[in-house]
Parts: C-alpha cells; sequence; structure tokens
C-alpha cells in the first residue's frame, strides 16, 4: 500500500481499528454464540451470517492494520505551501475543455471527487502534486489524456 496520510488520519484508522478489535468482535462473538445454540450449524443461516460477520469484522483489520503501517504520515508543518500538495487548493483550469474549478488535494481517506476533493494519489494528485502556478500538466487516466493548468493556489 504505502498512502500518504496525515496524523489524523491515523488516528482515525487507529481508533476504528481499536473499535473493531474489542466492541465488533465481542458484538459478533456474542452473535455466534446465540446462533450457535440454535442447534445443527449446517442449516442454520443465522450462523452464517455471524461467520461471514467475523470474516468481514477480521478483513477490515488486516485492512487498517496494513494502512496503518505502511503509511507516510505527514504533518502540516512539512508541506511546502508554495507547490501543490496535500491539503492545498488550486484553481485549475482544464486546457481542452476551457474549464475552470477549484480543487482541494487530500489524502486517499478524504477524497471525495463530486466536492472536488482530489485524492494525491489519484491520476490528477499525482500529474500535479509539487507544481506552482502557470505549470501545465498533462494528466494520463487509464481511458483519458487531457492537460491542466494551474492556475492559482489558494
Amino acid at each position: 500500500m504505502n498512502n500518504t496520510l496525515t496524523e489524523e488520519n491515523i488516528k482515525k484508522l487507529q481508533e476504528e481499528l481499536e473499535y473493531r478489535l474489542t466492541v465488533k468482535r465481542a458484538e459478533i462473538a456474542k452473535e455466534k454464540a446465540i446462533a450457535a445454540a440454535h442447534g445443527d450449524r449446517s442449516e442454520n443461516a443465522e450462523y452464517k451470517e455471524a461467520c461471514a460477520n467475523y470474516r468481514e469484522n477480521d478483513n477490515r483489520i488486516q485492512y487498517l492494520m496494513t494502512m496503518i503501517s505502511t503509511a507516510t504520515v505527514i504533518s502540516e508543518d512539512e508541506i511546502d505551501k508554495s507547490s501543490l500538495d496535500i491539503n492545498s487548493k488550486a484553481k485549475i483550469r482544464f486546457i481542452e475543455d476551457d474549464f475552470e474549478d477549484v480543487i482541494t488535494l487530500v489524502t486517499v481517506m478524504d477524497s471525495d471527487p463530486e466536492n472536488m476533493c482530489i485524492s494525491i494519489e489519484s491520476d490528477l494528485g499525482l500529474a500535479i502534486k509539487g507544481k506552482k502556478v502557470g505549470d501545465i500538466v498533462e494528466v494520463i487516466a487509464p481511458e483519458d489524456k487531457y492537460t491542466v493548468e494551474i492556475l492559482e493556489i489558494l
């Protein structure tokens, strides 16, 4: 993995991990025990669902542990404000469409493309990271190629 995350992102991941390891696991174990008491496990839909919930929770725990252990953590004071980086807001122009928009570069956890919060690890994010006002860059996306100009860092 090796995502770039903020200290706040790591804190959220750790909180979810702690919840899933303690509270959620206990809830699922209780559900599983109650379902198992109903008899034949091979025909017991409740038991099968509890087992599926257990596996789903364990998969999420593994994902969280991997995210936390492989993340590159950056702090606010490490960010160069003169170029685009995480939590930078910029006015950009999509050259082919002659369309301007304001975007915010965020971590993958905070990504919200509908509100123009673009992951630093997306095609656009990777292309404009480290760029300055006046830079023109080509963005290579899986199904398209387009050019953007950095008009202003807000």
